[in-house]
C-alpha cells in the first residue's frame, strides 16, 4: 500500500467545518489500513506537512495525494499531474472535470452517480462517512422539543418556522461550536434540518449530511429536506418526515403532533451498520487494494477510452441524427 497524503487547506480557524472534520475522520480510519498523513497547502501550521515542502522531496515514488476541497480541486490537479492522486468527492456540482488517470471516492450514491454520468472513465468508488460510535441512544429525559442549527438552514425555517413553534413548545436554536454533540441530539426530541435553499446558492449539492444521519443514531425525530446526499438515506414516512412541506402550518401541525406522540427509540442497528468503522474500514481495504493495482497498471500505459468532451458529444449527435435519417429514407 502506498503512503496517503490527504490534502486540506488547514485544521483549523477558517477551515473548521464539517467537511473537514469528515476529511479527518477519513484519516485517521485509513491509518488502519496503511501510512496515511494530513497535509495542508494554505496554511502552515505546527507539526503538520506543508505541501509546498513536500513537493521538494525527491522520494515520493510510493505516495498518493488524496484531494478533496472542491474550489481549490482544478489547481491542486494541475499541480499534482505528475503524482498519483485521489479525488474523495464530497458534494457534487464543482463544474470541473478530471482526468480518467484521478480515480474518484464519493461519499454518497447521489455524488457517485454525478460522477458516473461526469466522469464515465474514471474509476469511481462509494465510501459513505463515518458516524462515530459515540452518537447512540442514551436513553435520557429529553428536555428540548426542537432543535435548529442555525448554519445552512433556509430562511423558511429561521424566520417563519421556528418563531411559530417557540410559540407553542421549547426550541433551541445552535448557531455556535458545540463540544458534546451526542449529547445535545440526546436531549431533542425534534430535529430540524433544511439545506436546500443554502446548497442551491453555492451552487454544489449538499454531499452527505451528518447531522441528521447523526441525530437518527440518537433516536432523535427528523424532520428534514431530501436534496443531495440526504436522499442516500433519509425515507421520508419511514424513518424521517420531509421538512417544507406545503405550508408553514402544516408543518407546524405534524411537528408539534410528533413531540406530542413520538416514542425516541433509534432506529435498528443494522441501519447504521454501513457507516460504523467496521464496514468502512473493511471498504477502504478493499477501495486501496484496487486503487494501488490501477496506478501499478497506469504508471506504464495511457489511457485510451475516448472521454465524453464536448466536441465527441457532438459528432455522436450527428452520427445519431443521420443514422435516423438514413433509416427512414431507406425504410
Amino acid at each position: 500500500m502506498r503512503t496517503l497524503y490527504f490534502l486540506v487547506p488547514g485544521t483549523y480557524g477558517t477551515f473548521a467545518c464539517g467537511g473537514l472534520w469528515a476529511e479527518l475522520k477519513t484519516l485517521s480510519l485509513a491509518k488502519q489500513v496503511c501510512p496515511a498523513e494530513v497535509v495542508t497547502y494554505r496554511q502552515r501550521e505546527k507539526d503538520i506537512l506543508f505541501l509546498d515542502d513536500l513537493l521538494k522531496q525527491q522520494d515520493l515514488n510510493n505516495v498518493i495525494f488524496v484531494i478533496s476541497w472542491g474550489f481549490d480541486i482544478p489547481k491542486l490537479v494541475a499541480k499534482l499531474k505528475s503524482y498519483p492522486v485521489i479525488y474523495h468527492a464530497h458534494s457534487a456540482g464543482y463544474r470541473f472535470k478530471l482526468p480518467a488517470r484521478i480515480p474518484i471516492i464519493t461519499v454518497s450514491r447521489n455524488t457517485m452517480g454525478y460522477w458516473g454520468q461526469r466522469s464515465p472513465n474514471s474509476l469511481i468508488y462509494y465510501l459513505p462517512n463515518h458516524i462515530s460510535e459515540e452518537f447512540q441512544n442514551f436513553n435520557r429525559e429529553r428536555d428540548i422539543d426542537v432543535l435548529v442549527q442555525a448554519r445552512k438552514s433556509s430562511e423558511y425555517l429561521l424566520q417563519d418556522l421556528i418563531p411559530e413553534l417557540q410559540k407553542h413548545c421549547r426550541v433551541k436554536v445552535v448557531d455556535s461550536y458545540v463540544e458534546d454533540l451526542p449529547g445535545l441530539f440526546n436531549r431533542a426530541k425534534v430535529y430540524l434540518y433544511d439545506s436546500a435553499e443554502y446548497w442551491a446558492q453555492q451552487w454544489v449539492s449538499e454531499g452527505f449530511g451528518l447531522q441528521p444521519m447523526e441525530t437518527l443514531a440518537c433516536g432523535c425525530q427528523v424532520f428534514s429536506s431530501v436534496n443531495g446526499g440526504l436522499s442516500d438515506y433519509l425515507d421520508p414516512g419511514f424513518n424521517c418526515y420531509k421538512i417544507a412541506g406545503y405550508s408553514l402550518e402544516y408543518d407546524s401541525k405534524r411537528i408539534l403532533r410528533v413531540i406530542e406522540n413520538a416514542s425516541f427509540k433509534a432506529l435498528d442497528k443494522q441501519f447504521f451498520f454501513e457507516y460504523r468503522s467496521e464496514t468502512i474500514i473493511r471498504r477502504i481495504q478493499i477501495i486501496l487494494s484496487d486503487i494501488n493495482e490501477f496506478f501499478d497498471f497506469s504508471q506504464n500505459l495511457p489511457g485510451n477510452i475516448p472521454s465524453l468532451t464536448r466536441t465527441r458529444l457532438a459528432k455522436l449527435s450527428i452520427e445519431r441524427f443521420s443514422n435516423k435519417l438514413w433509416q427512414k429514407i431507406y425504410r
